[in-house]
């Protein structure tokens, strides 16, 4: 992109350095601002015009607001999600889509947005989603993978953790060391239920308790509707909260195969009868696309800037109940 510049900003610096006067010199390079998704080639196909296999992550904490590390660039993970599965179906050249999952879960509702976009992809695409786990498939990712049409995962990837927690933190005999109280005005008893400023009662537990018994009712159904477990001896094994390697999930039947993420590309070409597919993604401005391992995350550039990169943790997340797991 070209850019104009009126004459006196370039002679101007001139007719000083003529003088014999230096002046500091200035590297101006326009930088694009734009959200908008650019497709990236990964690997190129065979043919004049091949079909395509889109990539898509499901990595990090899966929640619903813009997330990102101090002094670093934010995404919001679901809205990214719905609109990379947008392009894929408004393109009549990807015949599929391999999502590449590395995660520990999220929030419910992330989890089950994502879950239900799957869905919808699939009902009104008739294009096939097969999901490749990495180091971690848990939690909300595992209740996301359940909405494809294969699981491969690699045979070490660390897959299950099927449940759902509420953290409560009690500060009040702490804050009683101190001489500090907390006084709640408020409209009825249940008003500030778990708040971390009193004792958890046993009507706000039993409330909550309720509420997660809801939520893991729902996580229990979304995997036995879509999974081919029916032996009550492993319904009870996999839903009770625990994590299994990638090779034992294929033999309790959270999964249909091991394999690497290239595996996983092979099966979705072969579901799509697109062989010679090439392999995209969707990127951001200024990202980096060197192979199919490469990290979707796409920083703004920085210049004189130091990036913390700071590990999400459930102490500095929103209190709320979560598909999560976090030893």
């Amino acid at each position: 992109m070209h850019r104009r510049f009126p004459l006196s900003a370039i002679v101007g610096p001139l007719l000083v350095l003529i003088a014999g006067c230096g002046v500091p010199s200035f590297l101006i390079t326009p930088v694009q601002n734009t959200n908008e998704l650019n497709e990236v080639t990964i690997e190129s196909g065979h043919g004049w015009s091949p079909s395509k296999v889109a990539i898509i992550d499901v990595e990090g904490m899966l929640m619903n607001v813009k997330s990102g590390g101090f002094l670093q660039p934010t995404e919001n993970k679901v809205s990214l999600f719905t609109q990379e599965l947008e392009m894929a179906a408004s393109d009549s050249a990807v015949k599929a889509v391999v999502l590449r999952v590395n995660s520990p879960g999220g929030t419910v509702t992330a989890s089950d947005i994502m879950y239900d976009e799957i869905k919808k992809f699939r009902k009104t695409t008739k294009k096939p989603v097969i999901v490749s786990t990495q180091e971690i498939a848990a939690s909300g990712a595992y209740y996301v993978s359940c909405a494809a049409d294969k699981i491969v995962v690699h045979p070490t990837s660390i897959v299950g953790s099927i449940g759902v927690i509420f953290q409560d933190f009690d500060l009040a005999d702490g804050m009683a060391k101190l001489g500090i109280r907390s006084n709640a005005i408020k409209s009825a008893p249940l008003k500030d239920m778990a708040s971390p400023f009193h004792h958890l009662s046993e009507d706000e537990r039993a409330v909550m308790q309720d509420m997660v018994d809801e939520y893991f009712a729902r996580f229990k159904r979304i995997v036995l509707s879509n999974r081919p477990i029916t032996d009550p001896i492993k319904i009870t094994l996999v839903t009770d909260g625990r994590v299994f390697t990638g090779q034992r999930a294929v033999e309790l039947g959270l999964a249909d195969e091991t394999g690497t993420l290239s595996d996983a590309l092979t099966v979705a070409k072969k579901m799509s009868g697109a062989t010679g597919a090439q392999i995209i993604m969707y990127k951001r401005p200024y990202g980096y696309s060197g192979s199919i391992y490469a990290s979707n995350q796409t920083p703004q550039p920085q210049t004189a800037v130091i990036n913390l990169n700071l590990p999400e943790s459930r102490l500095s997340l929103p209190t709320g109940f979560y598909y999560l797991w976090e030893p």
